[in-house]
């Protein structure tokens, strides 16, 4: 099966130029936590972070497939994704998740429920599987202080 990849971030983006980003799991929730993209999206502010939490998830990863590496055909998704840097959600091909052995587990799987999540990040590739994504309702999230929502499909 071929993989297709479904564009998640519209009106916004990690830094690409900033690569202090974080994982903190909640419960049997992921956060990941970035600098938002003032130099692409003039509405936030450089410095703002954005923060997108993974509901019910069951691993995740944070590998170090950069920018370099996608370009020079070294990721698994080189020449299948879309572009280097965006919000995906992979769907079509069940084999998406294999490959890499630096998952991270968060709770027995829910692969029926779950969704594979890809965000290219300046220096280091976020992958996990989730129920779904939102914007972390919090102030200091600038993706949820302005109004920036996570398609649904």
């Amino acid at each position: 099966m071929t993989a297709q990849f479904i564009r998640l971030n519209n009106g916004w983006n990690a830094d690409p130029n900033v690569s202090d980003e974080s994982v903190l799991v909640d419960g049997h929730d992921v956060l990941l936590r970035f600098d938002v993209n003032a130099f692409q999206f003039p509405e936030f502010k450089y410095g703002e972070i954005g923060i997108l939490r993974f509901v019910n998830c069951s691993r995740y990863r944070l590998g170090e497939t950069n920018d370099e590496g996608w370009y020079l055909g070294q990721c698994r998704f080189s020449g299948l994704a879309p572009a280097w840097g965006e919000f995906y959600t992979v769907t079509g091909d069940p084999s998406s998740t294999d490959g890499p052995d630096d998952w991270v587990a968060v709770q027995r799987s829910t692969a029926e429920n779950g969704k594979h999540f890809l965000f290219y990040l300046r220096e280091s590739t976020f992958e996990c599987v989730a129920e779904k994504c939102v914007a972390e309702p919090r102030q200091d999230n600038a993706l949820f202080r302005m109004s920036k929502t996570i398609p649904r499909f």
